[in-house]
């Protein structure tokens, strides 16, 4: 569920059936603890599943799910078997609080005419689409590098 001022958006799908996010959910307030957490840890160490869930204070089966949507893009790896956790997948330093949180929330998008370029048919006479630009752009750059 979406809040946007006084409206609430209850479908989160936008165009092409693309998800978008504007309220951070658990989902990605645990992810964020998760990478943060891993991030922390001496380059290469395999953490598990239960240490992360207990040092981020998240439900580890939830976690656990969380982190492999991370591993399908490279910021995270997974180990399996004895001896088996997780892993920052790259240098923390090349991660952005967007990557993390577009990963498991979908697009941060304030407007699903923004969804996919051109798609809106508004978007010559609407008084508030170049607005809904700024907005985005300005939100994408706040999170981009951090």
């Amino acid at each position: 569920m979406t809040r946007f001022a006084d409206e609430t958006i209850q479908d989160k799908k936008g165009l092409n059936g693309i998800e978008y996010m504007m309220e951070l959910t658990r989902k990605g307030e645990y992810g964020i603890r998760g990478i943060i957490y891993l991030a922390q840890q001496e380059p290469g160490r395999v953490v598990l599943m239960n240490e992360i869930a207990a040092a981020t204070q998240a439900p580890p089966n939830f976690l656990a799910k969380i982190l492999q949507s991370f591993t399908k893009i490279g910021i995270v790896k997974s180990f399996r078997g004895t001896g088996g956790g997780f892993t920052i997948g790259r240098s923390a330093s090349t991660i952005s609080l967007r990557e993390v949180v577009e990963a498991v929330e979908g697009p941060i998008m304030p407007n699903r005419c923004l969804m996919v370029d051109g798609a809106c048919d508004r978007d010559g006479c609407c008084k508030v689409h170049q607005l809904w630009h700024k907005v985005v752009s300005f939100r994408q750059a706040c999170v981009k590098n951090k």
